[in-house]
């Protein structure tokens, strides 16, 4: 049996529906052979078992929090299906649904993994990987099964900071990827990957009310794990969080939205879905006029 196509992977939730589709786009438009690879979109919606423990407690950094179903990361746990969604065969790279592709990625699917089981950027002084981007020998990852391995969690067995950092895999079935695979609101002429990791200031959400829980850091210091508790019994879960600020690069607002335009236009998206988006704050009210003023986004390299 033959392996199927190489495949990019983007999970998102509903709340990252408009950034997933760009995201789609972006790796097509971008790359020198886009018949050599497919794209697929999974959404939380396509699996029952991330709802089914809305409000259960759940491990992460050695404390117990609430699973919030509709939190605007509730994806991440699906990092983890491409092997599965493979039948255990070929290559597949997992993105974030704000990944967007500037360099070509089949340059990613196509390279030497090393004998690697998985490939990922370093973060956090080399002592963790970030799993918002990984390209993966599906036959490596049998040992893969995240419906089991999510309810784990619940269970007390698996913490999700351990998980979702690769701290759990075998240190050296793992290889690194450059930072430019995953830059992390960096775009410069080397970026292969834009990252618009810092939610705060997603270019498409700009002055909306903040609709997702903060990090937290209650291990390292409980006082604020004190305040997070207090301020959403007195204001609710998002209650006095502010709005999304404004992307401090100005580069990087154009890129998407020029993305965004031109998906608009080739019929990618569809622009009632963008409208429809935006009545339900998924996405910024002034869109369209930021499009307008948005230069197109640079052409793939000959």
């Amino acid at each position: 049996m033959s392996d199927p196509k190489p495949t990019v992977f983007i999970h998102t939730n509903p709340k990252q529906q408009v950034g997933a589709l760009v995201s789609e786009y972006s790796f097509k438009r971008n790359s020198k052979t886009p018949e050599a690879f497919d794209v697929k979109i999974v959404s939380t919606e396509d699996f029952p078992w991330l709802k089914a423990k809305e409000g259960q407690s759940y491990l992460r950094d050695g404390l117990m929090r609430e699973w919030l179903y509709d939190d605007l990361q509730s994806f991440t746990p699906l990092r983890f299906t491409p092997p599965e969604l493979m039948g255990y065969r070929g290559r597949a790279v997992m993105v974030d649904p704000d990944v967007f592709a500037v360099g070509d990625v089949m340059e990613l699917l196509s390279r030497d993994m090393g004998g690697k089981a998985l490939m990922a950027r370093k973060r956090g002084g080399d002592k963790e990987y970030a799993s918002s981007v990984m390209l993966m020998d599906c036959a490596e990852l049998t040992h893969w099964q995240v419906e089991q391995q999510f309810n784990e969690m619940f269970e007390r067995k698996r913490d999700y900071m351990e998980w979702i950092s690769l701290k759990l895999e075998p240190k050296d079935s793992i290889g690194d990827l450059e930072p430019e695979w995953n830059d992390f609101d960096h775009l410069t002429p080397e970026t292969k990957l834009l990252h618009n990791t810092k939610r705060w200031t997603q270019p498409w959400k700009t002055g909306l009310p903040v609709d997702f829980t903060p990090s937290s850091k209650t291990r390292r210091f409980a006082p604020l794990g004190w305040f997070r508790r207090a301020r959403e019994a007195v204001l609710g879960r998002y209650g006095g969080l502010g709005t999304y600020k404004r992307h401090p690069d100005p580069n990087q607002e154009q890129f998407f939205f020029g993305l965004l335009a031109e998906a608009i236009a080739a019929g990618h998206i569809d622009k009632a879905m963008v409208e429809a988006e935006m009545a339900k704050n998924h996405v910024r009210h002034d869109a369209f006029e930021v499009m307008a003023r948005a230069s197109a986004a640079p052409a793939v390299a000959a």
